[in-house]
């Protein structure tokens, strides 16, 4: 398990006067919220909403904001595809002083739930491709709508300790990372203002509850969403010579990848490539014309992802022409420019001043170091290229007797993306919470 850094003494000076008497209102305060707060998580929990649908969801959160009293727009964000998106931006003045956005996502997973909760979903949804589905908050984002709700009560009730603008947002499609991306297309910024930091959180099932983890650098990689067919000339299973066999392309394709990540860019950077789809073919005795095949690529260095693409289309290429392809019949290789997002850099200097406010909050044994991971975020997409400083922490989600038996036992709580992921509520709830209002009220002060 991570171990605990130790508060700068400098920074802890600098936050003593205006954070302990903050972070004691808080905690009673948060207490006294919780009932409302789980009753809240369980409704929504109950009620999953796959990406580009956060209807109900997005509705909830609007409402109870502006009973909050924040200035709430609804329906903020367009995609490629010109339709609107569920995307809710609240806005709460307070004085002169700095633009902080604090972003929690709405969307679920086609995932069926397994937990046996009491709570547990039992909706059913279309996808994207007009399937039936079972839907689940197998991510969590349940857990980040509810935290933003108590952090937004507790910042209208501690207007006195901080001074600026708030700029809360319900994100929709996180899942499908163009949740972000449509909002900045609808003019986020214009409409509402830059903000001069970003902060989110993302609950975790390897970090115990009453407790988060943070760390400066990379926390999540990008992602890169990739398509590949692989052409060629079909004809009978039983003349294999006279046909190019799209099927053995693929095949080889899918195996010399592998050698991208392990021979051909720095073993120091992380890299992942997966084949996740490969469809072709229509009968066991008929060789088909074409092979497709859909990818995810994560690092989280910027050139080592353009050189993953490149030697991807050199390999499918490369393979094609070996089989004798001819040109009008080479690899197609689609990078998407919308199922894309950039790498979850932490600002280092931001990253100092919230995690001095955590650990003033919750106590340095309570704050972790948190380890970088391959999977993906599109909260970057906000950050407009890095060039405005945001930072990213994890929220402590599981038991943590449970936690401590299975690692002891060498195995894994079920963790975001299973039917069998958990959270424990109350304590989650609670610290998250209390980590995002005194992070935001030491960030939210008058420059000294």
């Amino acid at each position: 398990m991570p171990q605990p850094r130790f508060l700068l003494p400098a920074l802890a000076g600098f936050l003593a006067c205006t954070l302990s008497a903050s972070a004691q209102t808080t905690a009673q305060s948060v207490d006294a919220d919780l009932p409302s707060l789980l009753s809240t998580y369980k409704d929504i929990h109950s009620h999953p909403e796959l990406s580009h649908h956060e209807e109900r969801t997005s509705a909830l959160l609007s409402g109870d904001l502006r009973k909050l009293g924040y200035d709430v727009t609804e329906r903020v964000g367009r995609y490629e595809d010109g339709s609107q998106a569920y995307g809710v931006v609240a806005i709460l003045k307070n004085g002169s002083g700095p633009q902080l956005l604090v972003r929690a996502d709405m969307d679920a997973l086609p995932v069926e739930e397994k937990t046996g909760l009491p709570y547990a979903s039992h909706v059913r949804g279309i996808n994207a491709q007009g399937a039936d589905v079972p839907v689940m908050h197998a991510c969590g984002h349940d857990i980040h709508v509810t935290v933003l709700l108590g952090f937004a009560k507790q910042m209208i009730e501690q207007k006195s300790a901080w001074h600026g603008t708030l700029m809360l947002i319900g994100q929709p499609s996180e899942e499908t990372i163009d949740g972000a991306r449509a909002m900045l297309a609808d003019h986020l910024y214009e409409r509402f203002g830059k903000p001069d930091f970003i902060l989110s959180e993302h609950d975790a099932s390897d970090y115990p509850t009453g407790s988060i983890a943070i760390k400066p650098g990379p926390l999540a990689a990008s992602s890169t969403s990739i398509d590949v067919v692989m052409r060629g000339k079909g004809g009978h299973g039983a003349a294999p010579e006279l046909t190019k066999d799209p099927v053995l392309m693929a095949a080889e394709f899918i195996v010399q990848l592998q050698t991208v990540v392990s021979r051909q860019i720095d073993p120091q950077q992380p890299a992942v490539i997966t084949v996740g789809q490969i469809h072709g073919g229509t009968k066991r005795n008929i060789i088909p014309d074409e092979v497709s095949m859909g990818l995810t690529m994560r690092a989280y260095d910027e050139t080592t992802r353009l050189a993953m693409i490149e030697d991807l289309k050199r390999i499918a290429n490369g393979i094609a022409i070996g089989y004798g392809v001819p040109e009008d019949r080479m690899p197609i290789v689609t990078v998407s420019q919308t199922e894309i997002t950039p790498a979850t850099l932490n600002d280092p200097a931001l990253e100092a001043r919230l995690h001095a406010s955590a650990v003033k909050a919750l106590g340095a044994a309570h704050v972790l170091d948190a380890s970088a991971f391959m999977g993906s975020e599109d909260v970057g997409v906000f950050r407009l290229n890095n060039t405005i400083p945001g930072v990213m922490f994890a929220l402590g989600a599981s038991d943590p007797d449970k936690l401590a038996a299975a690692h002891k036992a060498g195995t894994e709580l079920p963790g975001p993306h299973s039917a069998l992921f958990a959270p424990v509520p109350e304590p989650t709830i609670r610290t998250g919470v209390t980590a995002m209002t005194a992070m935001a009220i030491g960030l939210l002060q008058p420059k000294a």
